[in-house]
C-alpha cells in the first residue's frame, strides 16, 4: 500500500489566517491599548502614539467608588461606571436566576405532563422569542410607568428580561428533559419521593448540561442589553450599556473611561460562560465509563 501523505496548506491558508485573528483579536486589543492610555495620548494622532507609559488612571476612575485605598491627585470621584457595573450585575444574576428557576420547571411541565394544548402552548412560548424588543418597547414602557409604578427600578428591568428570556429557557431545557428515562422518575417515586424531590433530586442533576447552556445565553443577553434597559432604568439602576451611551456628548467624550469600562464589561461574561462550561463538560462527561 502507498502511504498518503497531507498535502501542506498554501501561504493563502496561512494569510487568511491571520487576517482572520487580526479582525477578531484587534479591536480587543486597541480597546485594551487605548484604556491604558491617557486623554493626551488617546488625542494624539501622530506616530509617537503607539509609544505611551501604560497607567491605571481610568480603570481607578472608573472604579473609584469601590477602591479599598486612596487614589494621587484626585479631587472627585464619579459613581457612575463603578455603580453601573454593580447593577448590570445584579440584574444579570437575578433575572437568570429567576428565568432558569421558571424555565425548568415549566420545561418539565410541558414535557411530563399531558393537557389540552400542550403543543400549541409549546410552539407558542418560541414564537414570542421570535419578537423583536423593539416592538415592545414602547407598550413596555407605558404599562410598566403609567399602571405599575416600575420605571427606573431593578424589579422592572428583571421581570422583563425574564420574560424576553424564558420562552428560549422553556424550548431549549425541554429537549434535555425529554431525553430523561422516565424510569428513573418512576424508580425515585417507588423509593418514596414525592414530586419535588423527583424533580430537584433526579431531574435537575441530569439536565445540568442543559441548565448551563440555558443559563449562558440568559446571563449574556441580560448583560448587554440596551434598548430596553435605557428605556426602563433610572439614574441610580443604569446597567453599562446604557451609562456607556450616556457618557458620550457633543461637548466631551472620555474615551479612557469608556474603554475601561469596556474592558471590565467583558470580564464578567467571560468568567460566567466559563464557570457554566465546566458545567456542561461534567454533565456530559458524568455517564462515561471507561473501556
Amino acid at each position: 500500500m502507498t502511504a498518503h501523505t497531507d498535502k501542506p496548506a498554501s501561504p493563502a491558508f496561512y494569510a487568511l489566517m491571520v487576517c482572520l485573528i487580526i479582525m477578531a483579536l484587534g479591536p480587543i486589543m486597541l480597546m485594551l491599548a487605548t484604556s491604558f492610555k491617557t486623554n493626551l495620548d488617546i488625542n494624539d494622532v501622530n506616530v509617537s502614539a503607539f509609544i505611551f507609559t501604560p497607567t491605571i488612571a481610568n480603570y481607578e476612575s472608573v472604579l473609584c467608588n469601590v477602591l479599598w485605598y486612596e487614589r494621587a491627585n484626585a479631587d472627585y470621584c464619579d459613581p457612575t461606571f463603578g455603580r453601573a457595573l454593580g447593577n448590570s450585575l445584579f440584574i444579570a444574576l437575578v433575572s437568570t436566576a429567576i428565568t432558569l428557576i421558571i424555565g425548568c420547571m415549566a420545561a418539565y411541565a410541558l414535557v411530563r405532563f399531558r393537557f389540552m394544548g400542550r403543543g400549541t402552548v409549546s410552539m407558542t412560548t418560541l414564537l414570542m422569542r421570535m419578537v423583536p424588543p423593539a416592538v415592545l418597547l414602547v407598550p413596555v414602557f407605558g404599562i410598566w410607568t403609567f399602571q405599575f409604578g416600575l420605571d427606573g427600578s431593578y424589579s422592572g428591568i428583571i421581570l422583563v428580561y425574564v420574560a424576553m428570556n424564558l420562552p428560549f429557557v422553556i424550548w431549549i431545557l425541554q429537549s434535555f428533559i425529554v431525553q430523561v428515562p422516565i424510569q428513573l422518575e418512576e424508580a425515585a417515586t417507588m423509593d418514596g419521593a414525592n414530586p419535588l424531590q423527583v424533580f430537584f433530586l433526579v431531574v435537575l442533576p441530569i439536565i445540568k448540561p442543559g441548565l448551563a447552556a440555558a443559563a449562558i445565553f440568559t446571563f449574556r443577553i441580560a448583560w448587554n442589553e440596551f434598548l430596553l434597559a435605557n428605556a426602563l432604568s433610572g439614574r441610580s439602576t443604569r446597567t453599562v450599556p446604557v451609562t456607556i451611551v450616556n457618557s458620550i456628548t457633543e461637548y466631551d467624550i472620555d474615551w479612557g473611561a469608556i474603554m475601561a469600562t469596556g474592558m471590565l464589561l467583558a470580564i464578567p461574561p467571560v468568567i460566567f460562560t466559563f464557570i457554566a462550561s465546566k458545567q456542561i463538560i461534567t454533565g456530559m462527561t458524568a455517564g462515561a465509563v471507561k473501556g
